[in-house]
């Protein structure tokens, strides 16, 4: 049997072998995003000297005849590394972060994406939270980026630096119940039960990390009973995440509504080492200017969305994005925080 001391001492020393490869694994992929970076800038630069498009395929199987069982040389890559070179350059932005993540999530970002903005929204974020290949596709056809930007919560002011991001991608603007199967017209009962009776797909529109705690879950305060629609628990932010549903639209008193039960939630529910509740108000629609207003008074995290049975974003969703200036201030904050 090995001692508490033996057996600590051999956890610290994987630990390092760990860490030792993670760094060797980070420094590989560092080298070889500087390794396509430097052939898609010769390549791009002999192109402007009109040379024909033809070198690529001769220079792909030169380089597959030269490093045979080294990937990467097809004529496809090369021509993404040319793009990768061409597309990023001219972005002071962008060329800090070319060794950040891998080049398959790269060239996912590439050709997903044409916003100088949106990419480095995704480089930046797939680098802090761990994304997977995967995980960065759903991301982006989830529409991450413009949904951060329509994003209406209080987050910024109310959470602590080290969840805020990680909160704000947590709450969408919309949400799309389309597997519902539900009337047009309905009750909010009618709206809890068939979220309920779908759960899994519910849990998977929310996002990844709920995990569901129960519906109508009951607080009490002073003998008197109090019921949440649904109470959920966001496993990366470690906070109850409290969930209002209305069928109507945002009114500034559901504010005060949610307010109370996070109170409730925060002092009678929340263990010690978790992190304050959260609340999330899913309404039909919402007038955003007062939405805005309604949050300014909070200094509880509550976020307000709506939701919708169509699968369709609405038509009018890009309308709806910040202006410029409010897309800088709010990028400044949040690349800001993802850097640190």
């Amino acid at each position: 049997m090995l001692e508490n001391s033996q057996i600590t001492f051999i956890s610290e020393i994987k630990t390092k072998v760990r860490n030792a490869q993670y760094e060797a694994m980070k420094a590989v992929n560092v080298a070889l995003i500087n390794l396509y970076w430097e052939i898609g800038k010769s390549i791009a630069e002999k192109q402007s000297e009109s040379w024909g498009k033809s070198i690529v395929p001769t220079l792909s199987k030169e380089l597959q005849n030269e490093f045979p069982g080294v990937g990467g040389f097809s004529t496809t890559n090369l021509w993404l590394m040319v793009q990768f070179y061409t597309e990023y350059q001219s972005f002071e932005n962008l060329q800090p972060l070319v060794g950040e993540i891998s080049w398959s999530k790269h060239t996912v970002i590439l050709g997903k994406c044409k916003n100088p903005k949106e990419r480095e929204f995704y480089i930046l974020s797939t680098k802090k939270f761990g994304w997977t290949k995967n995980v960065l596709i759903h991301q982006i056809e989830n529409k991450t980026f413009e949904k951060y930007l329509l994003n209406q919560t209080n987050f910024e002011d109310t959470l602590p630096e080290k969840i805020k991001n990680q909160a704000i991608l947590a709450v969408k603007d919309e949400y799309i119940f389309d597997f519902l199967g539900i009337e047009e017209e309905h009750s909010e009962r009618d709206l809890e039960q068939k979220l309920i009776q779908n759960i899994r797909a519910f849990l998977l529109e929310l996002g990844s990390d709920f995990s569901f705690l129960g519906n109508q879950y009951k607080v009490e305060l002073s003998d008197k009973e109090y019921f949440i629609d649904l109470l959920l628990f966001h496993r990366k932010l470690q906070s109850l995440v409290a969930i209002e549903l209305k069928i109507g639209e945002f009114l500034p008193e559901y504010k005060g509504k949610m307010e109370f039960y996070l109170n409730i939630l925060n002092d009678k529910v929340k263990l010690p080492h978790e992190n304050e509740a959260i609340g999330i108000i899913i309404c039909k629609s919402k007038d955003r200017t007062i939405v805005e207003y309604s949050l300014k008074s909070s200094n509880l995290p509550i976020g307000i969305s709506t939701y919708s049975t169509s699968e369709k974003l609405p038509k009018n969703y890009q309308n709806l994005l910040p202006s410029n200036e409010e897309l800088s201030e709010k990028f400044e904050n949040y690349f800001k925080n993802l850097k640190d």
